[in-house]
């Protein structure tokens, strides 16, 4: 999860995968970025280089807590209309280079064939607005899909949640929410057939 505030209707979102797929018995784990003070930062010395790519500590321990992962799943509000500066520095950092892809006789190829991304995001904007601009499929076409291609991860989807905001009635968020379960009843049902 990538929203700063626990409090937040993504907070919420996020809570509400990790409980539903609990409940089908899948195993999952729970990453919030802004609670774990994850540092986004690129450093000069995690660049690849000729000699190949050394990530910092905090990078080693991410990947070895995704190693073996089924699925990704990204919860986020959408400012800008881009992800949180958060979410693009773990994938710059967790999902680059020795891990998501690697240089092999100078060729790209894909390390995490056969993982699936799901993605959720928010924003204030009416649904109706971030579709009619392109803003969501300028997204996924600059996000979800490249770092898909770039990594072989299968995208299941990219769902959208327009006109989050804080007067929103309660009876908007429980049906927003129950939307939440029913992509992931239709998504993880087909994922693992």
């Amino acid at each position: 999860m990538a929203h700063p505030k626990p409090t937040s209707f993504c907070a919420a979102i996020a809570r509400t995968c990790v409980e539903h797929l609990r409940a089908t018995d899948q195993e999952v784990v729970l990453r919030d970025l802004y609670a774990e003070n994850f540092d986004p930062r690129l450093k000069a010395e995690e660049l690849p280089t000729a000699f190949g790519v050394t990530p910092a500590a905090d990078v080693i321990a991410e990947r070895s807590m995704l190693s073996g992962a089924k699925s990704l799943v990204f919860v986020y509000p959408f400012w800008f209309n881009a992800p949180p500066a958060i979410l693009k520095g773990y994938v710059d950092r967790v999902l680059g280079m020795g891990f998501g892809y690697a240089s092999i006789g100078g060729r790209m190829e894909s390390l995490m064939d056969g993982v699936s991304l799901t993605s959720f995001s928010t924003s204030g904007a009416p649904e109706h607005w971030v579709e009619s601009t392109g803003a969501l499929k300028a997204l996924m076409t600059v996000f979800d899909q490249h770092v898909a291609k770039v990594c072989g991860l299968r995208v299941l989807d990219h769902v959208h949640f327009g006109d989050i905001v804080p007067n929103m009635t309660e009876e908007w968020g429980a049906d927003t929410l129950q939307r939440v379960r029913d992509k992931l009843d239709g998504l993880f049902a087909l994922a693992y057939v």
